[in-house]
């Protein structure tokens, strides 16, 4: 279980600090002059939108991870922490191919300012929402060899720290902090959570639940 609380903690952590995931509200905020409370209730919706389809999604990998554990002891053993290793690479690639592009697509900061806020809201969680997190998804089949319960420890986790640091860099940017740089993460994000994911993999190896 600690193996799956770190893991998660992790690639949760990258995630939330992405810029796409909470500067475009920031702007449209500013944009229709939201008060702090109202930007911040709106980061949280949209946040709660895109870690809900993400668990939803996860959800069913987990199922599947779950029904395949049970039956084959390979598949704890072998399977899924190969599978982390091999998605770990493909993102570690993609993320040194294209680390001056920023290719985790979720918000676009420019709404038109005309817009009605309940519409603007509604745009945001639904884009959120169409866009879960792929790199989290691949952690639910580790996440299903421990059961419902490493499945529950992880979306716990993945909700947690994934608002809650969308939240409090929101507030802190609302506040004026000008020394938040997630200019590095926001470009290699798919780079870092390829290492994480290779770590984990060979780490789930070694460590049975």
């Amino acid at each position: 279980m600690i193996h799956l609380l770190l893991g998660s903690l992790l690639l949760s952590l990258i995630h939330a600090a992405i810029p796409n995931h909470w500067l475009p509200v920031v702007a449209i905020g500013k944009a229709e002059e939201w008060t702090q409370r109202e930007t911040l209730i709106v980061t949280a919706i949209s946040g709660f939108a895109h870690t809900l389809s993400t668990i939803l999604v996860g959800i069913a990998i987990g199922i599947v991870g779950i029904s395949l554990s049970r039956n084959y002891a390979i598949f704890t053993e072998k399977i899924a922490p190969s599978l982390l290793i091999v998605i770990g690479i493909i993102y570690l690639l993609i993320g040194i191919r294209r680390h001056n592009h920023n290719h985790h697509n979720h918000l676009n900061a420019s709404q038109p300012r005309s817009r009605a806020k309940a519409a603007i809201i509604t745009t945001l969680a639904l884009s959120m929402f169409l866009s879960p997190c792929l790199e989290i998804e691949a952690y639910y089949f580790q996440a299903a060899a421990a059961g419902w319960t490493g499945i529950l420890l992880v979306s716990a986790v993945y909700v947690v720290i994934t608002v809650g640091g969308m939240l409090l860099l929101v507030f802190l940017a609302g506040k004026g902090v000008k020394s938040i740089r997630s200019h590095f993460i926001d470009h290699h994000e798919k780079l870092l959570s390829g290492v994480v994911l290779i770590i984990l993999g060979i780490i789930a190896f070694f460590v049975r639940f």
